[in-house]
C-alpha cells in the first residue's frame, strides 16, 4: 500500500504542524503539489489533481474538484481516503466515491463557532453602519447619527444544525427573539433556547435578519430569490454564510437595488473567486472572502480531524462520525484486503 498522502489546500501548508505528526507519526508521507506561492495560489484544478492524485492513498482535501474521472483515475491507482479540512463536501462527486469504494470524511463540529461569530459580525456591521461610517470618517466628516441595534429585534435561522445553533446560542445575549425553519428540527434545543419553529414563509416575513445556515443540495439551491425576497421586510438584511447558489445573486441584486430589502452580508458566491460581480458596486452590501468558517483556531481543528480520519481508516478503524458515504463500507475494507 502507497504510503502517500496529498495535502492539496495550499494555505494548510503555514499549519503543518497541526497535522503533520499524526499522518507522519503513523507512517505517512506528506505530498504538496508544487507552488511558488502558497498564500496566494488558486485551488488545484481537475488536470492538476489528475496529475499528482494517482499513487497516493489519501489526499488532505480543501474545495478541489473531486470529479468522477479524477476520482476513477486516482482510485485505480490507489486512492482509498478523500479528507475534507473542512464540513463541506459538495466538491467531491460522492456517488463515485462510493463506486470505487473510497471513502470521503469531512470535520463536523470544528468551525460553528467561527461562523456564528462571523453571522453576528454582519449583523453588527449592517445595523449599526459600521461601513458608512468608516467611509464617511476617512472622507473627514462626522456621520455621528442614530443607528440601528439588535436587541429586540427578530432573527430568523434557517437551518438549525451545528452552526445555526450556534448562532442561537450567541442570540440570547444580545436579546433577540429566535425564530427557525429545519426540515429536521431539535426540538429539546428549540425549546430549552427559547427557538420558535415556523414554516419557511412565516420565517421570511417575520424575521428582521435573516441567516443561512443550510448546505447547497437541490432543496436549497436558489433558496433565497425572487419569491421569497419578497416576502422579506423592506427593512430586513439578509447573511449568507452557508454556501454560494443558495441565493440568486441577480434576485438579491435586483432587490437591494429597489429597496425592497435593506441590505445583506455574503460570505460565499455563486463562482468562486468572484469575478465582475455587479453585488460589489451596492453600498448596503458587507462582503467577505470565504472566511467566515476560517479562524485560526477552527483552521487547525479542521486540519487535525481529517488527519486523523485517513490514520484511523486505513489502519482498520471505522470513524463512523466522520464518514460522509456509509455505504462505500464493505466495498472500502474488501479494497484494503
Amino acid at each position: 500500500m502507497s504510503r502517500r498522502v496529498l495535502v492539496a489546500p495550499a494555505p494548510l501548508r503555514e499549519i503543518e504542524f497541526t497535522y503533520g505528526p499524526i499522518l507522519r507519526g503513523a507512517g505517512y508521507i506528506i505530498e504538496y503539489p508544487p507552488r511558488d506561492n502558497v498564500l496566494t495560489e488558486k485551488q488545484m484544478s481537475v488536470a492538476e489533481l489528475l496529475a499528482q492524485l494517482p499513487g497516493c492513498v489519501a489526499t488532505l482535501a480543501g474545495s478541489e474538484p473531486y470529479t468522477r474521472e479524477v476520482i476513477a483515475k486516482a482510485a485505480d491507482a490507489g486512492l482509498k481516503v478523500i479528507a475534507r479540512a473542512g464540513v463541506g463536501y459538495d466538491a467531491v462527486d460522492l456517488q463515485a466515491a462510493t463506486d470505487h469504494g473510497v471513502a470521503v470524511c469531512y470535520a463536523p463540529g470544528t468551525n460553528q463557532d467561527a461562523v456564528a461569530e462571523h453571522a453576528f459580525m454582519f449583523m453588527l456591521a449592517l445595523s449599526r453602519k459600521l461601513r458608512e461610517q468608516d467611509i464617511e470618517m476617512r472622507a473627514g466628516l462626522w456621520p455621528r447619527r442614530a443607528v440601528g441595534n439588535l436587541r429586540g429585534k427578530t432573527l430568523g435561522i434557517i437551518g438549525l444544525g451545528r452552526i445555526g445553533k450556534a448562532v442561537a446560542k450567541r442570540a440570547i445575549p444580545f436579546d433577540l427573539n429566535v425564530i427557525a425553519t429545519e426540515i429536521e428540527p431539535d426540538h429539546a434545543f428549540a425549546e430549552a433556547h427559547n427557538v420558535k419553529l415556523v414554516p419557511l414563509d412565516e420565517l421570511l416575513k417575520q424575521s428582521d435578519i435573516i441567516t443561512l445556515h443550510v448546505p447547497k443540495t437541490p432543496l436549497t439551491k436558489n433558496l433565497i430569490n425572487r419569491d421569497t425576497l419578497a416576502l422579506m421586510k423592506p427593512t430586513a438584511f439578509v447573511l449568507n454564510t452557508s454556501r454560494g447558489g443558495v441565493v440568486h445573486e441577480k434576485d438579491l441584486y435586483d432587490a437591494l437595488v429597489a429597496n425592497k430589502i435593506a441590505g445583506a452580508g455574503l460570505d460565499v458566491y455563486e463562482v468562486e473567486p468572484p469575478q465582475a460581480n455587479p453585488l460589489f458596486g451596492l453600498d448596503n452590501v458587507i462582503l467577505t472572502a470565504h472566511t467566515a468558517g476560517v479562524d485560526q483556531q477552527s483552521r487547525q481543528d479542521m486540519a487535525r480531524v481529517p488527519a486523523q480520519a485517513i490514520v484511523k481508516l486505513l489502519a482498520g478503524e471505522w470513524p463512523a462520525d466522520w464518514i460522509v458515504n456509509p455505504q462505500v463500507k464493505e466495498k472500502f475494507f474488501a479494497r484494503s484486503v
